[in-house]
């Protein structure tokens, strides 16, 4: 069996897995293992999980929910002859669930709720840096009961193309739309990121109230990049790299994990961010082949500074 998709950009990814028909010239992807190609054993979804670029060092982009996401299956045999194909379409966006786009104040994004009238947990999404919006985690998010808030800080509908400073009034302003939603029911709300956006996540749980929870993923301890403004003010200079620790390797991928100066050094400490401050519940996940930087590191002392101040509001 093979499946095969492409992604928004155009990358094909695929996959293929054998497997063994019954005497009834059946397969049942819950029962049945699979014996060579892209995975081995039982794996239902295996087909999917673990489809691979055609191209190196790219990783499958679906940032609009609004689209499904399309894989081809098909069935061959030894010889190769294709017996049977069919087109899966697979969507984002559960049954019920509303998009809506928001141009509110200086807020640019989408706000996902899902079937029903609330009150339901109201989450902002702070998917990652690197422009424009990205819709799947809300989208999914939404599914699941949640009421989301995905926001860009630049790249989408009026923002600027580039930015070179943060301003924390953003999110503050993101929160309050947010909270103020009938479906939110007048609660806090969590905030989850991503790498960069984590800093950032941290930054408005560190600041700013409303909220309940943050979700740090694969992100520093120290604000990184770009400066941070609250109300005029700089709260936090950025953290930089040093692009001589930079690791390039023969297939053209960059591993940069090592090549952040180090926010414990005197003249980094401005950016650390004081998480002891912040009083919502916090959960910190770390991938620990993360060749980005060492979010693992950087998790460790995030932990550490809370233990150090007597914190316990926090899982990893």
């Amino acid at each position: 069996m093979r499946a095969r998709s492409t992604d928004e950009k155009g990358v094909v990814f695929s996959s293929s897995a054998t497997y063994r028909a019954d005497g009834n010239g059946e397969i049942d992807l819950n029962r049945d293992p699979s014996t060579g190609g892209s995975f081995h054993g039982v794996e239902p979804m295996g087909l999917l999980w673990s489809m691979k670029p055609h191209m190196l060092h790219k990783k499958f982009q679906k940032s609009n929910s609004l689209n499904p996401h399309v894989v081809k299956f098909s069935v061959h045999e030894e010889a190769d002859r294709m017996l049977a194909e069919a087109i899966n379409e697979r969507f984002l966006l559960g049954d019920g669930v509303s998009r809506v786009p928001v141009r509110h104040g200086g807020i640019r994004g989408a706000l996902f709720s899902p079937p029903g009238t609330g009150p339901f947990p109201a989450v902002l999404d702070l998917y990652t840096f690197g422009g424009g919006l990205s819709e799947r985690r809300a989208a999914l998010l939404a599914s699941r009961g949640f009421l989301v808030l995905t926001v860009a800080l630049y790249g989408h509908d009026d923002q600027p193309q580039n930015v070179t400073e943060v301003h924390l009034e953003y999110f503050e302003e993101a929160i309050d739309f947010l909270r103020k939603k009938e479906q939110a029911g007048g609660k806090g709300v969590g905030v989850i990121s991503l790498s960069k956006s984590g800093d950032l996540a941290l930054s408005a749980a560190s600041y700013l109230p409303g909220i309940e929870a943050a979700v740090w993923i694969n992100g520093c301890s120290a604000n990184v990049a770009l400066p941070l403004y609250y109300k005029k003010t700089l709260i936090h200079p950025p953290l930089m790299f040093d692009s001589k620790k930079i690791i390039l390797t023969d297939s053209g991928a960059a591993i940069s994990k090592y090549a952040m100066h180090n926010p414990r050094k005197e003249q980094y400490r401005a950016t650390l961010i004081p998480i002891e401050q912040a009083s919502c519940r916090l959960l910190f996940v770390a991938s620990e082949d993360d060749l980005n930087w060492d979010s693992k590191a950087y998790m460790e002392q995030l932990v550490e500074r809370l233990k150090h101040h007597g914190k316990e509001n926090f899982e990893r």
